[in-house]
């Protein structure tokens, strides 16, 4: 098996908690070979939890070197389109955590640089990878035959797990200005979409769009295909809760994100036909191979049958990497990728669209 050298950048609660220990568990395919954070606090803890790992003094030092044949850009997502480019123009394969921008202009001017690019450029949504989703794809009803779609998030957000599993540093050295900084430029490329006028409630749900609902929305298209549009979506909650209805011409999809404090997670995708229904049920991705569930249930002349491909074990997040360095090995293009990405942030501006309609700003 051909071992990688990654470089990460970004070293926050889904690095501490997901990425670096599943790149330890595969350390047949991987080696943590360099890690950036504006945290000297973060790099520290990584290195001591990863010995073969240099720390670098920047980002783009980490993607320029020649020790580093890939790059995972876990950090905020609006420095994702910045350094992807720069992985693109080092010649990198990178891993890219969902969104992969906050912007459809974002990845049109990625698309644009990579047009011929030869290195893999795969972007993490990890529900897309779990056994339980892929053995989905091949229980569905005909696509003609489908009647309906549902899809929810009802959860809580992920240190409400993580405070009882895992223990993640969250950092208190980083420099006022870098997060001053930050946050002006994720304010200006969601107001990019949701307009300048807009309501800290629609800022708050585009925001919630392209965090949880990216993973579900990605699903969704992966699963039933493209939608023709969005026929409504609202807010409610100040934002934090979202409701779309997805139109597929003879069926719609309904998608519902609550976010609380209740410490639960409740995930599902469901399509049905008159007369089977496929359910995919997820539990939180910070507790590591915690199982998804697929529940199939049939009409038959006796009543409804059922059947179970439960507990599945096997981590969605394990599942990706394995996916992502088989395509870096054989050059084969992953099905998340920016082009595909593309479609659920425009997806996500026609639901904001809709809410300022329904809502106003």
């Amino acid at each position: 098996m051909t071992i990688l050298n990654v470089g990460l950048i970004g070293l926050g609660e889904v690095a501490q908690s997901i990425h670096l220990p599943v790149l330890r568990d595969q350390r047949d395919r991987w080696r943590v070979s360099g890690v950036y954070d504006v945290s000297q606090k973060l790099v520290d803890l990584a290195v001591s939890q990863n010995p073969a790992a240099r720390a670098y003094e920047s980002a783009e030092a980490l993607i320029r070197s020649d020790e580093i044949d890939v790059v995972f850009v876990l950090s905020s997502d609006d420095t994702h389109a910045r350094f992807v480019r720069e992985a693109v123009l080092a010649n990198k394969h990178v891993l890219l955590e969902k969104p992969a921008c906050l912007t459809v202009r974002e990845v049109d001017e990625l698309l644009a640089l990579t047009k011929s690019y030869e290195k893999t450029v795969f972007v993490a949504y990890m529900r897309r990878y779990a056994s339980a989703y892929v053995q989905a794809a091949a229980e569905l009803p005909p696509f003609p035959e489908i009647t309906h779609a549902r899809i929810f998030d009802l959860i809580s957000e992920g240190r409400h797990f993580l405070s009882k599993s895992q223990n993640v540093l969250y950092p208190d050295d980083i420099d006022p200005r870098l997060l001053k900084d930050g946050a002006i430029a994720r304010e200006a490329l969601i107001r990019e979409v949701v307009g300048t006028d807009a309501s800290a409630s629609l800022v708050r749900a585009y925001r919630g769009l392209t965090a949880l609902s990216s993973h579900h929305i990605s699903a969704m298209r992966g699963l039933i295909g493209e939608p023709r549009g969005v026929l409504a979506a609202h807010r409610t909650n100040g934002g934090a809760n979202t409701s779309v209805m997805f139109d597929y011409g003879h069926f719609v999809c309904n998608y519902d994100a609550v976010v609380d404090d209740l410490g639960l997670f409740d995930a599902m995708i469901e399509v049905r036909s008159n007369t089977k229904r496929v359910r995919i049920i997820y539990d939180t991705p910070y507790i590591r191979s915690l199982p998804t569930r697929l529940e199939i249930t049939e009409a038959t002349p006796t009543g409804p049958v059922n059947r179970s491909f439960d507990p599945i074990y096997a981590d969605a997040f394990s599942n990706e990497l394995v996916v992502f360095h088989g395509h870096i090995l054989n050059g084969t293009k992953p099905v998340t990728d920016l082009a595909d990405s593309r479609k659920d942030l425009a997806l996500m501006a026609k639901a904001i669209e809709r809410m300022r309609e329904i809502g106003g700003a």
